[in-house]
């Protein structure tokens, strides 16, 4: 994933080095990046596809062109991620997925982010459509993807999917 960044947001490609230092803490991870790390990131719902992402990118290397970490600029600090899932499928169409650390939610980083990255997909040549699914009960989620621009399409009892 190329770096890029918005108003107050940089984003920087996670690579498998990143993943492999987070394993044995932030203070490791630290010394292999220019940035702070805030001590809550990764969330355990992501940081248990490490071992599965890092297998993955190995063995298919340009999936990692479509994953990275949201930096606070005025912190220089690790706050979140963002990524399409290993990249476009067979119709072109990309799924989006991000989380921002507690302590930063609340303040539009996961929108502000969203929509450039949303935007940069879009520009890929392989690239179509954009994807999202949420849970029915994360109103955060919610509005974000509203936010976003994304349109709801189906909900099931344990999702809500998302076209933009």
């Amino acid at each position: 994933m190329p770096a890029f960044t918005t108003e107050r947001l940089q984003m920087q490609t996670l690579t498998i080095d990143m993943m492999e230092a987070v394993s044995k803490g932030a203070a490791a991870l630290e010394k292999t990046v220019p940035y702070k790390v805030s001590p809550e990131w990764p969330l355990d719902v992501y940081q248990q596809f490490f071992p599965y992402k890092i297998d993955r990118f190995r063995k298919f290397p340009a999936e990692n062109n479509w994953e990275g970490v949201i930096i606070d600029k005025s912190e220089n600090m690790i706050i979140g991620d963002m990524g399409f899932k290993g990249g476009p499928n067979g119709e072109g169409i990309v799924d989006i997925g991000y989380s921002i650390v507690p302590s930063y939610r609340g303040r539009g980083y996961a929108t502000e982010m969203g929509k450039a990255m949303v935007e940069w997909a879009l520009d890929q040549p392989d690239v179509k459509k954009v994807m999202a699914s949420c849970d029915p009960d994360n109103i955060a989620s919610i509005r974000t993807l509203e936010k976003i621009g994304f349109q709801q399409t189906i909900t099931t009892d344990d999702s809500i999917y998302w076209l933009y």
